[in-house]
């Protein structure tokens, strides 16, 4: 972990702006947006040391956000949160918990809904989509120690938006919920539940 003294190297400045407009613009997710960077900016080798984390790539984002999507942003974020909060409502039994940018408040149109449900029976909420005849895609994605997890996908109908929103539904463990809620060294959680989107909507945090 750098130094909290350290300063970021210019090549980690450049990576870190360019990337931070490839996830507004585009919607990519942090890792793809800092490897695009690297090949956009001819530093495929550049050392580890040298790339920004998460962190100061966010930071981007957020100075990003301000500076040209300050009249847009918080309205589009607004519509994705409320289609979250819909989702953990009908999806309540089985903890739904909120993470990635809608959660942070990074999000733009361009970003998915991403839930975390905590299930006792891993087939549970496939089983509850198919009984209220939803219809999803079946994923994957890589969970916690590089294990294998389920992820299913539906689309949700944005009035505010005008278009349909992706909402992907990550099935872990319920034992898994336990860590889930640990906060970073600046006290933030990754995730929040119900309870916890609905005191952001309130705060438009």
């Amino acid at each position: 972990m750098p130094s909290p003294c350290a300063h970021p190297s210019p090549a980690s400045a450049e990576i870190a702006a360019t990337a931070a407009r490839l996830v507004v613009e585009e919607g990519l997710e942090y890792g793809p947006a800092k490897q695009r960077a690297l090949k956009l900016h001819g530093k495929r080798g550049l050392p580890a040391r040298d790339l920004p984390d998460n962190d100061m790539l966010e930071a981007e984002v957020r100075t990003y956000l301000s500076l040209f999507c300050a009249d847009t942003q918080p309205a589009e974020l607004a519509a994705l949160r409320e289609v979250a909060l819909l989702w953990m409502e009908r999806l309540a039994e089985f903890r739904p918990h909120l993470a990635g940018a809608v959660w942070r408040g990074t999000a733009t149109r361009l970003n998915d809904v991403h839930l975390q449900l905590y299930c006792d029976d891993s087939k549970a909420a496939e089983i509850a989509l198919l009984n209220a005849r939803i219809g999803y895609d079946v994923g994957s994605t890589r969970g916690a120690g590089g294990r294998t997890v389920d992820v299913l996908s539906l689309s949700h109908p944005s009035a505010a938006l005008g278009e349909p929103v992706t909402v992907h539904l990550s099935i872990l463990d319920h034992d898994d919920l336990r860590g889930a809620l640990k906060r970073d060294a600046q006290g933030r959680s990754a995730r929040g539940d119900t309870a916890a989107l609905r005191q952001l909507m309130k705060g438009s945090a």
